[in-house]
């Protein structure tokens, strides 16, 4: 690696093709008469759907990402562990508003859930611009304008669940601060072991028995100490973006040695052995992301292998990154882009305007939520342009 940043083409393709499938199963959830496989399986039910795929690949992706940010911000100078606390609070925070607009009391609160949920987004947008174009007298300006604007909608704020009708409430952390969670404890993990690979497989089947354990109770040994360890959740996410790092680290120790071409048969067969696990685990918890269940770990973890091999021979040994250039911005600028929904949705519920009714289901709402997602990216792309991207 010769002490120099690479950045991996194959990743951010792998991430814009993500971010744009969130965008559009987020914007295709409530559009009826869809295909069932596109969207969501029930929270009871033994399946697995398009949309139930999506968030564990983004959590494999910032997996993937870490070992090769971290080898940069360690080649400029930069301190590496504030940075990843200040970015996983970051992300909490934000994911802590978004579940509270779920149970926004529209009724007893002194702004409309829109203007609300708006200006809590431009809120966000204040504190964590990024302000490199700009004085620090500005940024200090808009970043305080920021603060006091989300302080301000917190005050405000009330919510229609009758146990925590008051004030802001914890009842989950959100996509961006599960996110969050899993990023602090893998990114820890990743830093303070150095990278050193056997550390990262061993977190990583650690992570996995947790999850198992917590559905199955089998590893009672376990049990014993995961009481003192505050995860967040069961261990599911954190085993995502450790697997992730696990390929990152195998993909630039092969590429240091020349031997980039083992990591081939050594990604397809640990995605067959995973899958192959997921499918047998499946027989005794069933497949399900609403319930974490260890089959539904495996077998997005295996597929996410999958992807990412194809991605890594469409992009970095076929050279075809251009393919994904009209949703590039998805893959450069993805804070930015998974945010700008939140300004669009309140603004659209402000006005009277209706879409055609073959666009609000079947065919029509799929096309509509195709060309949703494409315009939020390519916003984010304008945006970019001018400077104006989302940093944390």
């Amino acid at each position: 690696m010769n002490n120099q940043y690479i950045r991996v083409r194959s990743i951010d393709a792998f991430r814009a093709v993500t971010m744009f499938l969130m965008i559009f199963v987020n914007d295709l959830e409530d559009v009826p008469n869809t295909p069932l496989w596109i969207k969501h399986a029930g929270d009871n039910v033994d399946a697995l759907g398009l949309a139930d795929v999506i968030f564990p690949a983004f959590l494999f992706i910032v997996g993937l990402s870490i070992p090769f940010a971290f080898q940069n911000r360690e080649n400029s100078g930069r301190g590496v562990p504030l940075r990843i606390v200040t970015r996983s609070l970051a992300l909490m925070l934000i994911g802590f508003f978004h579940a509270n607009m779920e149970t926004y009391d529209d009724l007893n609160t002194l702004l409309p859930k829109p203007v609300w949920e708006s200006c809590v987004t431009i809120s966000f947008f204040l504190i964590f611009l990024d302000y490199r174009a700009v004085s620090v007298s500005t940024r200090n300006l808009l970043r305080g304008v920021g603060v006091v604007l989300l302080t301000t909608m917190s005050i405000l704020y009330r919510s229609n669940d009758p146990n925590h009708w008051v004030w802001l409430h914890f009842s989950w952390w959100g996509i961006l601060g599960l996110i969050g969670w899993s990023y602090l404890f893998c990114a820890l993990i990743y830093h303070y072991s150095k990278g050193v690979l056997w550390i990262q497989v061993a977190a990583w089947i650690v992570f996995l028995l947790i999850n198992i354990d917590f559905h199955f109770g089998w590893l009672e040994f376990i049990m014993s100490w995961k009481s003192y360890i505050w995860l967040a959740g069961n261990g599911a996410m954190q085993a995502f973006t450790m697997a992730g790092i696990v390929v990152s680290v195998m993909y630039m120790r092969l590429m240091k040695s020349g031997e980039l071409n083992l990591l081939w048969p050594g990604i397809i067969l640990l995605a067959l052995i995973l899958g192959n696990l997921g499918f047998i685990v499946r027989y005794i918890g069933g497949i399900s992301k609403a319930r974490d269940t260890p089959s539904w770990v495996l077998i997005c973890t295996s597929i996410s292998l999958v992807a990412y091999m194809a991605f890594l021979f469409l992009v970095d040994v076929k050279q075809k990154y251009n393919w994904f250039n009209f949703i590039k911005p998805a893959g450069t600028n993805t804070f930015t882009c998974y945010i700008i929904p939140f300004i669009f949705y309140p603004i659209y519920g402000m006005t009277d305007f209706g879409y055609p009714q073959y666009l609000s289901e079947g065919t029509g709402g799929l096309i509509k939520c195709l060309v949703f997602s494409f315009a939020m990216i390519w916003v984010a792309g304008l945006l970019d342009r001018i400077n104006i991207r989302l940093k944390i």
